[in-house]
């Protein structure tokens, strides 16, 4: 029986032109959304902090680490999706792009589903665990029993975002996100100060960021990039197995981050509320203040996977060394802005005392330890985008044990918080060198391998 020809199409567009400007504008382009939806929780915790209670601020803290843990795995299959659909496109199959796209979708909201139910009764235990206690637990927990069962949802958009991504298109994966910020910047100060709810407004605000997340998501990548069809039971059966080989290390890999800061807010928590605050307002601070280099390992996923797809790794490794280079520059261009803008950044969240203290501390030396972390988050996407997923799952828990566990807890045991985000920096300097010298040997590898091919 003849097999049916396989439809292709053009090039992936990163195949070919400045790999510098490829990496600059998707980058950019991932930054200005992100930024947009960093800002809103920024913003978000503003004004909760505004309501003058610690408890409070520290209670939507503790909420937004078990929020995070489940982001992890949403990041980690939407890795999955953006690798293989970008190498199917830059081998030239749109058709086979397509197909995994919707069986991604389907794979992404039924584990969404099951993660968010299997937690949702133990939302108290887990963020007891945390050191949540009091009014602070409160708060946390009705914040998670709203935000919660609207998971699938982000899981939907959040991948629509990256499959629109994958295709080439910046400007509308950038949509998506700055979409839903936008909403929520508008919906945050009404239902928090307008109709009084507090923290619940908060909650509510986001649940409809991520409505807006899908509905824009789906204009992207249905209407205009045709990359969806009607979901099949035979390609969602058939598609599961290579979704989950690249999915399941980088969730395991994904997963190290927040356990490295649930260990973190443990031991801050036993400082007491003002400590957990500060970590609070610190947590909400990194990802406006390093926004590029989250950005960025995100968007030079298929410039990555769409040059492997074409072979052209001499381009995968001019991809690697750019990136290296303009996350450095940014990382040490931000770290020298907090430092200045120290005392502002304090005056902003009305923070006081030793909360203050500490924010002021952070933006003092914390910001080094970003020149490292963003060389990590660039070596782990280029891991996961050319088959060595095990490389990322290897130095994120590295980094998130031997990394944290036993510099922070040193560091907390002599010197107090203060010796706590000292001992992140040391764990992330060490991990972040390692990841480097790493990458450029997986890239050599390949090359040698396609050498003898």
């Amino acid at each position: 029986m003849t097999q049916p020809v396989r439809p292709t199409g053009p090039a992936g567009v990163f195949t070919q032109g400045s790999i510098l400007r490829h990496v600059l504008v998707m980058t950019l382009t991932g930054s200005i959304g992100l930024t947009a939806v960093f800002v809103v929780d920024l913003l978000s915790l503003i004004y909760v902090a505004r309501l003058g209670d610690p408890n409070i601020t520290a209670g939507v803290g503790y909420a937004a680490q078990i929020g995070f843990f489940i982001v992890s795995i949403i990041i980690g299959l939407i890795i999955a999706v953006g690798a293989l659909v970008s190498r199917a496109i830059g081998s030239g199959d749109r058709m086979a792009g397509r197909r995994i796209a919707t069986s991604g979708l389907v794979h992404i909201f039924l584990i969404c589903a099951l993660v968010s139910a299997f937690l949702f009764p133990f939302r108290e235990q887990a963020l007891g665990l945390l050191g949540a206690k009091g009014t602070a637990l409160s708060v946390a927990s009705m914040f998670l029993a709203i935000t919660l069962p609207s998971n699938m949802v982000l899981g939907v958009g959040m991948a629509l975002s990256t499959i629109i991504r994958a295709v080439g298109d910046a400007r509308r994966s950038m949509y998506v996100t700055l979409g839903g910020a936008i909403v929520t910047s508008i919906a945050d100060p009404i239902l928090i100060f307008g109709f009084g709810l507090g923290a619940k407004g908060a909650a509510i605000a986001t649940v409809i960021s991520r409505f807006v997340f899908v509905a824009v998501g789906l204009h992207g990548a249905w209407h205009v990039h045709k990359m969806l069809a009607r979901p099949e039971r035979k390609s969602a059966v058939g598609d599961f197995a290579p979704l989950m080989a690249v999915a399941l290390p980088a969730i395991v890999t994904n997963l190290a981050p927040p356990v490295a800061n649930a260990y973190s807010v443990s031991v801050f928590s036993r400082f007491g509320e003002a400590a957990v605050a500060a970590y609070s307002i610190i947590d909400r601070i990194i990802p406006v203040a390093f926004v590029v280099l989250f950005a960025m390992s995100g968007a030079i996923g298929p410039i990555m996977g769409q040059n492997f797809g074409a072979k052209r790794l001499d381009r995968v490794r001019e991809t690697l060394t750019k990136c290296f280079l303009v996350s450095a520059i940014y990382a040490g261009a931000m770290w020298m802005l907090m430092i200045l803008l120290s005392s502002q950044i304090v005056n902003l969240f009305s923070a006081e005392g030793e909360t203050a203290r500490l924010v002021i501390f952070f933006c003092t030396w914390g910001g080094a330890a970003w020149m490292a972390l963003g060389c990590l988050f660039v070596a782990n996407t280029a891991f996961n985008n050319l088959g060595f997923p095990i490389y990322s799952t290897i130095f994120n828990w590295g980094r998130a044990t031997l990394g944290t566990i036993p510099f922070v807890t040193l560091g907390a045991h002599y010197w107090g918080p203060e010796g706590a985000q000292v001992g992140i920096l040391a764990g992330a300097t060490l991990f972040g060198v390692g990841s480097v010298l790493t990458a450029y040997w997986a890239i050599g590898r390949l090359a040698r391998k396609a050498a003898k091919v």
